[in-house]
């Protein structure tokens, strides 16, 4: 049996070049799990960073988020302290169209102040037409309750303009009361300047009181004046002031008061002077003093609307 020297001697070599290949293989894999564990390692770091810098981040949003609402905690309580507190504004189309609605009523009282009553009722029933009308918002209850007021106020109206307003009835009597003092001034010129045969002092002094005279006759015509003025106005507190003071100026050359009590309780004076806006003139300065008290006592108030009543109560 023959031997292959060359087989022989290649075998060691090719065990050799084995055992390099698998120490190759095996450091290769060590490599691998190194580098395998160092990205691992590089991950782990990388991501406890970025947890980090979130955490960071929300710690800062928190902080001035915690700022921003102390500055508006601020903001609030300083507008609390100075602001003056507001009123229940409503912002809803019905509370826009009652706030309309008093506008509009005010509208009505302005007219009825300037004596124009049929102005004054075909506005009402123009707003009465417009609650009717589709695009109302307004509570079904409220709308039926100013509907209601509305009619009343127009039959109440249309009732009054069929017959004399008492502010015209007044103007009535202050006419009339200012056309006698007007004829009594002129009679007490005339009787003034008859009055040749006395003696030249008394003569004086009736001048003398007949020029006072005239001249309350005549400052009294002018405060009747300002009086009917603020009747036309409906100024019923004016009224009554500048009666009182055309009273006043009358006052101090008319009969004592016991002769003006026993003219006021005398049944024919009563009669006379219940129906003063009927009478064409009174007759004497007394019976005008009866007027001007019958007026101030019985001065017209100028009534209000029951729609503007209504709106006035507050709605909840």
């Amino acid at each position: 049996m023959s031997m292959n020297p060359e087989s022989s001697s290649k075998d060691p070599s090719a065990i050799q070049q084995r055992r390099q290949a698998n120490m190759l293989l095996i450091r290769l894999q060590w490599l691998t799990i190194l580098l395998l564990i160092a990205a691992l390692l590089w991950l782990y770091i990388s991501q406890q960073r970025f947890e980090q810098s979130v955490h960071e981040r929300l710690q800062s949003n928190e902080q001035v988020i915690s700022r921003l609402n102390e500055m508006d905690d601020r903001l609030f309580a300083m507008s609390q302290q100075t602001l003056p507190e507001p009123r229940v504004a409503a912002s809803s189309q019905a509370q826009n169209q009652l706030d309309l609605l008093r506008i509009q009523i005010k509208a009505v009282d302005r007219l009825l102040v300037d004596n124009n009553d049929s102005a004054a009722i075909d506005l009402l029933r123009g707003l009465h037409w417009q609650l009717s009308q589709s695009s109302n918002e307004i509570a079904p209850a409220l709308t039926v309750v100013i509907k209601q007021s509305l009619l009343k106020d127009i039959e109440r109206l249309q009732a009054q303009s069929a017959q004399p307003s008492p502010w015209q009835m007044h103007n009535l009597a202050m006419q009339n009361i200012q056309t006698f003092l007007q004829r009594h001034e002129r009679y007490d010129h005339k009787e003034g300047s008859k009055d040749n045969k006395n003696s030249a002092e008394d003569t004086a002094k009736n001048k003398e009181a007949l020029t006072r005279r005239q001249l309350a006759i005549h400052e009294t015509i002018m405060t009747l004046n300002l009086a009917m003025q603020a009747s036309n106005m409906r100024d019923r507190g004016q009224l009554i002031s500048y009666l009182s003071q055309a009273r006043k100026q009358l006052i101090t050359f008319t009969p004592s008061a016991d002769e003006r009590q026993k003219q006021t309780v005398n049944p024919q004076a009563s009669d006379q002077t219940a129906n003063i806006t009927m009478m064409q003139a009174p007759n004497d300065v007394a019976e005008v003093i009866n007027w001007l008290d019958q007026l101030i006592a019985e001065a017209p108030k100028p009534t209000a609307l029951l729609t503007t009543q209504v709106l006035a109560k507050p709605q909840r």
